[in-house]
């Protein structure tokens, strides 16, 4: 679509949060008549709108169910589900809905080198996205390409595209909602790491979720990579529509075979983009250029891997942007060693399948788990752990979840229970002191929760925070 066909254009855009704020600023800018809708009404909606008034976009709070008449166009935040009544009338009305993903994609300008838009390169995934994307820009900057970190994660997509600067080259985080509402998206290439329960309650079913994760496959050019360890991965790859000679990549932690990614002694070994791939193999560093080097984040490095060979970096790359790679907060984060325990944090953590991640990467474990359960059970994780656990301590509002499938199949493990009512500071102080009395001499205490924080705390960065603040009370009880 073509910037000047917005000039004048009723939109109405979905939500006042930061995708909604960013695509609005961005339609106004391109002449388009813009009407920001939200459900909501409170004091910190109410200055955010006033500073779009300001800009001359329409705000209605309070309000975000019916559609303006004459609407052209609806551009959604990622959140909005589709069942909601706005999407509803829209479809009735004949209106197309776009994620910020859609309209970046539309607005994406030609390089001056190539003539074309720069690539994207895309991954999702329920868990390991942000790390592995992170990653991704990591070695694509080792090879001298302008990149960033996009989507859902970094600089916002649609600043990304819109830059004065133009990028060589996209790194793209795409969540299962932003891949719902983009239906022109075709990467470059993309990866899906991996398929777990998540988010249910806004897809309606698993077949949905794996639907949409699946989008990113369409179109791709030259991979579409997938985990070797995760058939449902590969299933979406052979149900994908792709461009001619496009070729599924796999990634796992054993030895690789043709056309895959994997490990061979502690190196980290490409199958696929190398000459004769039945006789030779590319070494692209070894595991302990990973950081950390846990199992799962080691999958994560050889998708970014394989992401990065098929668009064309050379094996010295990947390894030097694998070392320069450091992770974020809260994901698997070695907080410190009290009294020859080590405390770990992975508040990032937020559903099952990224706790049993961390779960595998260490032993003897007291599991510090629980908060928003957001529709997810828990026997297979807790089944897949009991054995590598010394001890539970269980907070948040389901706990009583994992307590049940604690009993069920972990029933020789302690269980502990966080007071009830306690949020914050003051409850965290005493999880981890509770988790440090239960601690043996070479244990590891981890928050790895599978659940979401909002019940006790603002957000899973703070979850975290809080928890590192709390060991390091514990180590110095004088604050000294």
């Amino acid at each position: 679509m073509n910037e000047s066909q917005f000039m004048n254009l009723p939109v109405v855009v979905a939500g006042l949060g930061v995708s909604g704020i960013s695509a609005a600023r961005v339609l106004n800018r391109l002449g388009a008549s813009v009407t920001v809708v939200d459900g909501g009404s409170g004091e910190g909606l109410r200055a955010r709108a006033a500073e779009l008034e300001a800009l001359g976009i329409a705000v209605r709070l309070g309000d975000g169910a019916s559609l303006p008449e004459g609407t052209g166009l609806i551009v959604t935040s990622p959140g909005w589900a589709p069942d909601s009544p706005l999407f509803a009338a829209a479809a009735a009305a004949g209106v197309p809905v776009w994620g910020d993903v859609e309209l970046a994609w539309r607005l994406r300008k030609p390089l001056p080198a190539t003539g074309e838009p720069a690539p994207w390169l895309a991954v999702t995934g329920t868990n390991g996205k942000t790390t592995t994307v992170q990653m991704l820009a990591s070695i694509l900057g080792a090879a001298g390409r302008r990149t960033a970190a996009v989507g859902n994660v970094g600089v916002s997509v649609l600043d990304a595209v819109l830059a004065e600067e133009p990028y060589d080259v996209l790194a793209v985080e795409l969540s299962s909602y932003q891949l719902h509402w983009a239906p022109s998206l075709r990467p470059y290439s993309a990866a899906v790491l991996n398929l777990a329960p998540d988010h249910l309650d806004w897809h309606g079913s698993m077949e949905a979720y794996a639907a949409d994760k699946g989008r990113i496959y369409e179109g791709n050019v030259v991979a579409c990579v997938y985990n070797l360890a995760d058939p449902a991965t590969e299933a979406l790859v052979m149900e994908a529509d792709v461009e001619e000679g496009c070729r599924a990549i796999g990634f796992g932690l054993g030895a690789p075979s043709p056309s895959n990614f994997g490990v061979v002694d502690g190196l980290l070994v490409d199958r696929a983009f190398v000459e004769d791939r039945t006789k030779n193999a590319a070494e692209l560093g070894s595991v302990e250029d990973v950081n950390p080097p846990a199992p799962h984040n080691i999958a994560n490095a050889l998708a970014a891997a394989a992401l990065a060979r098929a668009y064309g970096v050379d094996p010295k790359a990947v390894r030097e942007g694998l070392r320069a790679f450091r992770p974020d907060a809260h994901r698997i984060a070695e907080v410190g060693t009290v009294r020859e325990v080590t405390y770990i944090d992975d508040s990032k953590a937020t559903n099952t399948h990224a706790a049993a991640a961390s779960l595998a990467a260490y032993r003897p474990i007291v599991w510090i788990a629980g908060g928003l359960a957001k529709g997810a059970t828990f026997d297979d994780l807790v089944q897949g752990a009991a054995e590598r656990l010394r001890a539970v301590v269980l907070i948040g509002q389901d706990r009583a979840l994992i307590r049940a499938a604690l009993e069920r199949h972990a029933p020789d493990v302690p269980v502990i229970e966080a007071a009830e009512g306690q949020t914050g500071a003051v409850a965290m102080t005493e999880v981890v002191r509770t988790a440090a009395s239960l601690a043996r001499s070479g244990d590891t205490v981890l928050l790895a929760p599978a659940c979401a924080s909002m019940d006790m705390f603002t957000n899973y960065g703070e979850r975290g925070d809080l928890f590192a603040a709390a060991v390091r009370e514990l180590a110095d009880p004088s604050g000294e």
